[in-house]
């Protein structure tokens, strides 16, 4: 039998063996059925069924993504408040998504719980993951943590932590997982500045999405491989005059999730001030700002984010660092 539409709810407590150490096994298992406890409650209260409870671990499904994620965040809150003893206190980890799963002998079975599973190992403790299809359906304060490689999987996940006052935000990076670095398309007449830019940035874990070595193409290039950022020189061919800027405003316009960087062998303060009329995730620098590896990658990693960057030797009013 196929069973869509589900959303699951994968949690486990971070740090168990430790935490077993710390009480002994006696008021440690004390400690996990009050966590159990509270998270089923949780889970009961939103609509959910608890499908599996063993160890540390437990895997509960809901018809509604939004109920799960009301789950998960009562869960946590109870969790957060409840008295736990010195050396006992539990933190979990928790991971959302909805999708498809089949009835086996009385178990949900597929690649979306398995994907589930994923994001709840990837998580720290106190921290709630959502996959994109989960963060898609729910009207719930998120924050986009980018796509990440999870292990097992073979395609990139994008994944959402959820926000919620009261509640820990800040958080390392995702545990076992590889961020899929920031894709970049480059645009310069010269191959050896687009190889020195691409290294630069390939260095600092990025992916270069395509080189051109004219505006038309570039716009060729950002259409069929849609990169987070485009880096681009102010004058190419074929007359050498503002064919990036022009660029610049078309892909904006066109391709609004793209950000631009214009790269200038000397200042233009007049083409930086229509570059920044365009608004978010826009930029303009020298190109020998380039040879600053760190700053520069920095800089396309902060256009990507939907910033404003500007040569620092641009006037106050303008720039932007």
């Amino acid at each position: 039998m196929t069973t869509k539409d589900l959303t699951f709810l994968f949690t486990d407590v971070e740090g168990s063996t430790g935490i077993v150490c710390a009480l002994g096994n006696d008021r440690f298992a004390d400690v996990l059925a009050d966590s159990r406890t509270l998270i089923c409650d949780a889970v009961a209260r939103a609509g959910g069924r608890v499908l599996e409870a063993r160890a540390d671990e437990s895997f509960a499904v809901f018809d509604e993504p939004q109920h799960a994620v009301a789950a998960a965040l009562a869960a946590q809150r109870a969790l957060a408040e409840h008295d736990w003893p010195t050396g006992g206190e539990v933190r979990v980890r928790m991971g959302l998504h909805t999708g498809v799963a089949w009835e086996d002998d009385g178990h949900l079975v597929g690649l979306d719980v398995h994907r589930a599973s994923r994001i709840a190992d990837a998580a720290h403790g106190g921290q709630v993951l959502l996959s994109a299809d989960t963060a898609a359906l729910v009207d719930a304060p998120l924050r986009d943590l980018g796509e990440h490689a999870l292990p097992g999987l073979q395609t990139y996940e994008r994944i959402f932590q959820l926000e919620a006052h009261g509640l820990r935000s800040e958080f390392p990076c995702l545990r076992g997982a590889t961020r899929r670095g920031l894709r970049v398309a480059l645009a310069d007449d010269s191959v050896l500045v687009r190889e020195g830019i691409a290294r630069v940035l390939v260095d600092a874990g990025m992916e270069i999405a395509s080189q051109a070595g004219t505006a038309e193409q570039l716009l060729i290039d950002v259409e069929v491989n849609g990169p987070e950022v485009a880096v681009v020189d102010l004058r190419m061919p074929p007359d050498c005059s503002d064919e990036g800027l022009q660029a610049a405003k078309e892909i904006r316009e066109r391709f609004p999730e793209t950000g631009v960087l214009l790269l200038s062998q000397s200042l233009e303060p007049a083409y930086a001030t229509e570059l920044r009329e365009l608004g978010g995730g826009v930029g303009y620098l020298l190109k020998d700002r380039v040879a600053d590896l760190d700053q520069f990658a920095e800089a396309v990693r902060r256009i990507g984010e939907g910033e404003q960057v500007f040569d620092p030797v641009l006037e106050p009013g303008l720039a932007r660092t």
